[in-house]
């Protein structure tokens, strides 16, 4: 009798705090297209990731999150403990270039010398290679601070620095609630290196995450990962300030994307699609229930090692996974560095690395 009545004791307590605990999300209803198969088709599943190598292990790389090469082909990169190193090809050794105090999610060179940073805890970055200064160059755009600088790429003539803040209401570490509300508060944003000015491009976007600029610099590229989508804002020509949808209805959750100035954007996919997140996208109430459950229990998230390239047009042109056991993932950036790719992850303590196959 009273195993029962603590089971029921139990059962009441779990289930008044999925339904009724306090809780900041605030979902939105919205409805995902149906996701594309991973069975068949451009997506269907494959090992072609399965021979990553992984340089850096010895070197406590954890969270290498972005992926940047230098000249002479070190990799550079942000780790989760605020610092920034360059590893060298082999992967045995390495430099610390620099703590921001923050979390470097997102690296690119300026035509000047300098590494541009955004940093997820405290904005956009600048560091002068030549003395070690690192300055803070931005904080808000229109007078609204940033929640989560993301990812960054640097117009050619170094005007500019296009980078994203993935949510306005949500920080570094809050990217499930942010993804699971689906509130639209990202935002696209140009830096002007010359008048110092921030000015956002496109608000309401679906968690803002990777950014490229495209061939030319006719457009730049941001990948929505809340939408399963690649929005693109066009710089140049008759398009010049309008914007479209590049690739819409991806597999899984877009993260970052980078060009390879050819031909190929290459984007990194942080997991699948998750049929509970897309069968409850209608149901807010239900939403918060899953927001509250994951406080406790971890995050419902396939542990995939995914990666797509895309031509110039948003056709897939690569598919590159690895389901199986002790897969690199999640990969969460993708950087080709002549006939090699890269790869960055949040979790992982090395860098990926494999060669492209002709």
């Amino acid at each position: 009798m009273k195993k029962r009545y603590w089971a029921g004791l139990t059962l009441a307590v779990v289930a008044g705090y999925l339904l009724f605990a306090p809780t900041p999300i605030e979902p939105v209803s919205w409805m995902p297209p149906p996701a594309p198969s991973l069975s068949e088709g451009e997506f269907k599943e494959n090992n072609r990731l399965a021979g990553i190598e992984r340089i850096g292990s010895n070197l406590e790389l954890y969270g290498p999150e972005a992926i940047l090469a230098d000249e002479h082909e070190h990799i550079l990169t942000g780790l989760q403990d605020g610092r920034i190193v360059r590893v060298s090809p082999d992967g045995k050794s390495l430099q610390t270039l620099v703590n921001t105090g923050g979390r470097p999610l997102g690296l690119a060179w300026h035509p000047d010398g300098r590494l541009i940073i955004a940093d997820g805890i405290k904005g956009l970055m600048a560091l002068n290679m030549a003395n070690s200064e690192l300055k803070l160059l931005t904080t808000e755009s229109d007078g609204v601070p940033f929640g989560f600088a993301d990812d960054v790429d640097i117009s050619a003539d170094g005007q500019y620095a296009y980078f994203s803040d993935a949510s306005i209401r949500w920080h570094y570490g809050q990217d499930g609630e942010a993804v699971m509300e689906h509130r639209g508060d990202g935002r696209l944003m140009v830096y002007d290196f010359h008048s110092g000015e921030t000015k956002t491009l496109v608000a309401g976007l679906e968690f803002a995450n990777g950014v490229a600029l495209g061939p030319n610099e006719d457009y730049v590229l941001v990948t929505e990962t809340g939408a399963y989508r690649i929005t693109r804002l066009w710089l140049k020509g008759p398009k010049a300030g309008r914007q479209d949808i590049f690739r819409d209805n991806l597999p899984g959750l877009p993260d970052n994307i980078t060009f390879n100035d050819q031909d190929r954007f290459w984007l990194a996919i942080f997991t699948p699609r998750n049929y509970f997140l897309d069968a409850f996208a209608d149901n807010p109430f239900m939403r918060k229930v899953f927001a509250r459950a994951l406080r406790v229990i971890p995050k419902l998230v396939e542990h995939r090692a995914m990666a797509l390239g895309l031509n110039t047009g948003g056709g897939i042109v690569a598919n590159l996974q690895d389901s199986g056991k002790g897969n690199y993932s999640p990969i969460t950036s993708v950087r080709q560095v002549g006939d090699t790719l890269y790869f960055g992850s949040l979790n992982e303590r090395s860098i990926g690395k494999i060669k492209l196959n002709p």
